[in-house]
């Protein structure tokens, strides 16, 4: 504006005052144009010759005329760093010009500073950037002082040592991290030599054998892919069908009957034909030649649907028939213990009369001994009972059993045991049949096994048992449920009116520890002690009993734990106090038309020793071995008695293996009973 304003005012000043005014006016033109630009940079050129050369600063420019603010922060710094700092910070500033503080990301010095004029690279380093800028004023002349003097403070003994400094730090840092990384090793091998001491070698080893059973994981790989290329030759073999291609259709036939021949009932690659790669080879390259030509992703899709229903049809229809098989099984008696049975029987008629007496009557009503209560129709059960029982016990002379059956097997019990006596126990054979009081009249649960109706759900032709309407159902029409055998545990004190307790045995069970600690047990005035089976939902009561009828709604609770029949020990004067037989009248005789529970002796006993149950330890009775292939083994091996309730009885064919040898180690093959009805391990 000042130079506008002198402009102005010298035009004025020329009109005023003529033409004698005009050379002032030019004159400044020429020092504007030409003077200022020149006196602008050379001063430029002064500050830059400064900043690079600090030891002409007294010539070029007097220090008083440095800013008092500099001079300031100077003094400053001077008294808050050391002069080991000071040298280090002259060093870089010779080197590479004034400091400021900024960010790190543009250059590699330290978080805080960079060079003010200088552009320098993040990943260049020290000895890199000096040898950029030696080179980089190489070609100048040699007696450029600039270049002299930049050179002179490249080496300084100050920028050495900074440089000696960061390369020890830098060495010491790796030394440190080689040395922790051999530490870390020398932890971990140290560890897993503890680990090596620790191990057992004989699981190892067992371990070993096991894995030669399983060395190779698809070891059904082959007989697999065959499975799925038969899949895939049906299909293809409808689609040929659909689109009439009969020469593909005649090849698929026929490399489906030779898969099918090469695969048999092989269920694993070794169980294999040797000519069975051939055949799959060859369907493979049948397979490839059809897909090229019948390929249709819908029709493929729809025929392996309806082949996945119709699978799973099939699938259902053998669960239903291997139902309805095994509670079929668990109906029949085997060939070998029906003969065993017959042989029996006849030779025990063929006795005389005072040699069909057992020893030692007078312990039959001792209340001073051991007690069993045993209700069978299974000659060979039973002696498994009686044997496994006497052999755990520690003083067999005190232990009794009764033993009832009925009177088809009769002669055959009392023959098995009069000619394979147990030692000292005592040994009473009774027959069902001899019990007069068990009438229709007194026992409600004989007059309903008689009645029209009974024998009409059992035995009417036309009534239900075909696979599709009576599987569900089958287990309630066991024969078992028909006889009084079964029911008979609701008797005890009819039958045994002179004890104070005994311990009732089912005839599928093993005894495998001494039992007389039993007697010893206080149940608390409870009548029946029992181990109690709620560790899962389904042994509930709401599981056995009718809770929509009213009279169990109201008596009883769905989620009370129930417990197993089977291994009980019952107080027969509690028992009599408490009328238990009176009130399991009562409620059979509610159950007149099977509304309350099914057939069937648990769901009665539940019902009538309800609040009168002690809980045993679960040790005494172990359960599960008749249905559950995933019984834990220590506890079998643990228990005091092995329970093979269930379906799969240890005498029948369809028995769990694995648990069978439990059984079959009472029992001596080399009988001559036995080999005779070839009834054998």
């Amino acid at each position: 504006m000042a130079l506008k304003r002198g402009l102005s005012a010298a035009g004025s000043h020329r009109n005023r005052g003529g033409g004698g005014g005009s050379r002032l006016p030019i004159a400044l033109v020429i020092f504007f144009s030409v003077l200022a630009p020149l006196i602008f940079f050379v001063g430029q050129g002064l500050y830059t010759s400064a900043s690079i050369d600090q030891s002409k600063i007294p010539v070029l420019f007097n220090k008083q005329d440095l800013d008092w603010r500099e001079r300031l922060a100077l003094q400053n710094i001077k008294s808050l760093l050391s002069k080991e700092v000071i040298d280090v910070i002259t060093a870089r500033t010779t080197d590479l010009g004034p400091l400021s503080l900024d960010s790190f990301r543009k250059n590699n010095l330290s978080a805080s500073w960079k060079v003010i004029g200088v552009e320098t690279p993040v990943t260049t380093s020290e000895p890199q950037r000096t040898a950029r800028v030696t080179k980089q004023e190489a070609p100048r002349g040699k007696g450029d002082d600039i270049s002299d003097d930049h050179s002179q403070f490249i080496d300084t003994p100050a920028k050495l040592a900074r440089r000696q400094l960061r390369e020890k730090r830098r060495e010491k840092r790796v030394a440190d991290l080689v040395r922790q990384d051999n530490e870390a090793i020398l932890k971990l091998e140290n560890s897993a030599i503890e680990r090596t001491k620790s191990v057992d070698t004989a699981v190892l080893g067992k371990y070993s054998i096991w894995r030669k059973e399983n060395e190779n994981e698809n070891s059904d790989s082959t007989v697999r892919l065959m499975r799925d290329q038969m899949i895939m030759a049906r299909v293809y073999i409808s689609i040929a069908k659909m689109k009439n291609k009969l020469d593909l259709l005649h090849e698929l036939q026929i490399r489906l009957k030779e898969s099918q021949r090469a695969l048999g009932e092989a269920m694993a690659d070794s169980d294999l034909h040797h000519s069975a790669p051939e055949k799959m080879k060859a369907m493979g390259q049948v397979l490839s030649k059809v897909r090229e030509q019948l390929y249709d992703c819908k029709l493929i899709t729809g025929k392996l649907r309806a082949m996945l229903q119709t699978a799973d049809e099939q699938v259902r229809s053998l669960k239903k028939q291997s139902t309805f098989l095994s509670q079929l099984a668990a109906k029949t008696v085997p060939n070998g213990i029906h003969c065993l049975s017959m042989r029996l029987t006849i030779e025990y008629y063929l006795l005389p009369l005072e040699k069909r007496r057992f020893p030692r009557s007078e312990n039959f009503e001792n209340p001073d001994l051991y007690h069993y209560a045993l209700f069978s129709d299974n000659v060979l059960a039973a002696s498994v009972v009686v044997n496994s029982t006497i052999m755990n016990a520690k003083d067999p002379s005190k232990h009794v059993f009764h033993l009832v059956t009925d009177k088809l097997n009769f002669g055959a019990m009392n023959m098995w045991f009069l000619l394979n006596p147990p030692g000292k126990a005592t040994i009473h054979v009774e027959n069902v049949d001899e019990f007069k009081w068990l009438n229709s009249s007194y026992c409600p649960v004989l007059r309903q096994l008689e009645s029209a109706a009974m024998k009409e759900y059992y035995f009417k032709a036309n009534h239900p048992t075909s696979l599709s309407s009576g599987s569900s159902n089958l287990k309630y029409r066991n024969p078992k449920y028909l006889s009084m055998l079964n029911h008979l545990r609701f008797y005890l004190p009819q039958v045994y009116p002179k004890l104070d307790k005994i311990l009732f045995l089912d005839d599928d069970i093993v005894v495998q520890k001494d039992l007389t600690g039993l007697w010893s047990v206080n149940l608390n005035g409870k009548v029946n002690g029992a181990v109690e089976t709620c560790g899962e939902s389904f042994h509930r009561f709401d599981k056995y009993l009718n809770f929509s009828n009213p009279h169990i709604a109201r008596n009883f609770d769905p989620n009370a734990c129930g417990w197993a029949y089977g291994m009980n020990i019952f107080d027969l004067k509690e028992w009599k106090k408490r009328d238990i037989t009176g009130i399991y009248h009562k409620w059979q005789n509610m159950n007149e038309d099977r509304v309350l529970w099914k057939l069937g002796t648990l769901p009665p006993g539940l019902i009538t020793f309800y609040g009168l149950t002690h809980p045993l330890e679960k040790s005494w009775h172990v359960l599960g071995l008749g249905y559950n292939p995933s019984g834990d083994r220590s506890d079998i091996e643990n228990a005091a008695v092995i329970h093979y309730n269930g379906n799969m009885k240890p005498w029948l064919e369809i028995a769990m293996t694995k648990y069978r040898s439990y059984w079959t180690k009472y029992i001596k093959y080399d009988h001559p009973y036995l080999r005779s009805c070839n009834l054998s391990e």
